[in-house]
């Protein structure tokens, strides 16, 4: 197990240099571009698997980074650059981590290389789980599968929204529920491969903020994928299965879905993402205060900016550190005994909201316009609060395992 540590090391350095300085030369000259545009960024895209940033490879070697630190850092860097283009960069990522968290050793070698394609042709990929009256109430899922035993196949039937990549991905991981008895616990996530019949995009979203990353509603109807294609195999699940009947008779302990396993993988990366754009704010609104004049000198001389730019940074490094222990103790195998995944994604999320909007502030009439890009960062900060689980749901998340109650 490694030591948790606050200092990257020469190896760790040189990676987030190599990321800082492509968030610098290609993402941020692209960022008001495909804002306006709300368009998937193809060719940064490309450019990223080009040099290895987009890539199964690079990937995995940060995921699997013994300090946890891996993850955390090339999330900061690339969101540092701009939010919607980032997201269209890592969202393949999430429907990743939904197959390393649940599939087998095959499922995983099949599915997750196809996900990403290769430099000369980019592909993208989409974990579907929201649905239109299903949120942050998961146990309000609609979308069935059920197996056909005769052909070995499952049957998928259900309207997905929110997706990240939805519709545009050449492989889509969708959960489901099979067995509606057991609420949440009768869940389960399976592969949608490339061109199977039934599944479409519904609606395109025109989004607040993060308008670089495609998000659309996904349509499955009668979607028939074979039995190999339930992430984590039949026998596993029928077990799982069995074990949440007999614990819902006893009313014993709760049985974790393949979404929320999901999600609770994900929550510090996503802070990492928050972390990522908070900084870029600050960092405008410190150059700024350090040139505007008024009154015959910088405004960072009066300590209403300064102050503010204290607390920023302030706020900003204790995020980030919420992060980095999550993202530690999760690689390194010891449980959140106090919902410490939640902790890091809710602080940071929050952290972004109201550093932007002080970046905003502190630029005047200036940062309201879009010929400066804090408007645009505070526009996509917004999305932190929202999506893989709500501000609301981590603090019940956090109550809920501190307090051991089912708080509602």
């Amino acid at each position: 197990m490694a030591e948790f540590t606050m200092e990257l090391n020469d190896e760790q350095k040189e990676v987030r240099d190599w990321l800082h300085g492509f968030a610098a030369d290609v993402i941020r000259p692209a960022a008001a571009e495909w804002d306006e545009r709300e368009e998937t960024p193809w060719p940064v895209i490309q450019e990223a698997a080009k040099v290895g940033i987009y890539s199964l490879d690079f990937y995995a070697q940060q995921y699997f980074d013994s300090t946890g630190l891996g993850i955390p850092m090339a999330m900061e860097e690339l969101f540092w650059g701009d939010a919607g283009i980032a997201l269209s960069i890592v969202g393949t990522g999430l429907a990743a981590v939904g197959v390393l968290a649940n599939g087998t050793e095959e499922q995983i070698g099949t599915w997750i290389p196809q996900m990403y394609g290769d430099a000369n042709d980019v592909k993208v990929a989409a974990f579907c789980s929201s649905e239109p009256d299903a949120g942050s109430d998961v146990a309000s899922m609609r979308t069935r599968a059920v197996y056909d035993e005769a052909k070995d196949e499952w049957v998928l039937n259900g309207t997905k929204t929110w997706a990240t990549n939805g519709g545009i991905a050449n492989v889509h991981v969708v959960v489901a529920v099979v067995d509606a008895e057991l609420g949440s616990k009768g869940h389960a996530s399976f592969i949608i491969p490339p061109n199977t019949p039934g599944l479409s995009q519904g609606q395109k979203f025109k989004k607040h903020g993060i308008r670089a990353s495609h998000t659309a509603e996904v349509v499955l109807e009668n979607v028939r994928v074979p039995g190999s294609c339930l992430l984590g195999g039949k026998e596993k699940l029928d077990e799982r299965l069995a074990r949440a009947r007999e614990r819902a008779k006893q009313g014993g302990e709760r049985v974790k879905n393949a979404a929320m396993a999901t999600f609770e993988a994900s929550r510090p990366a996503v802070g990492a993402m928050a972390v990522g754009t908070a900084r870029a704010a600050y960092e405008v609104a410190l150059d700024y205060a350090k040139t505007r004049e008024q009154f015959g000198r910088p405004i960072i001389d009066n300590q209403g900016v300064a102050f503010q730019l204290a607390d920023m940074r302030t706020s900003i490094d204790a995020a980030r550190l919420l992060v980095w222990r999550a993202s530690w103790m999760a690689i390194n195998g010891k449980p959140f005994t106090a919902a410490e995944g939640s902790m890091s994604k809710l602080f940071a999320s929050e952290t972004a909201k109201k550093v932007t909007a002080q970046a905003v502030q502190i630029l005047g009439g200036n940062g309201y316009t879009r010929e400066y890009p804090v408007e645009r960062m505070h526009r996509d900060a917004a999305i932190y609060t929202i999506f893989e689980g709500t501000s609301e749901i981590q603090r019940l998340v956090i109550a809920r395992t501190l307090s051991g109650m089912p708080i509602r």
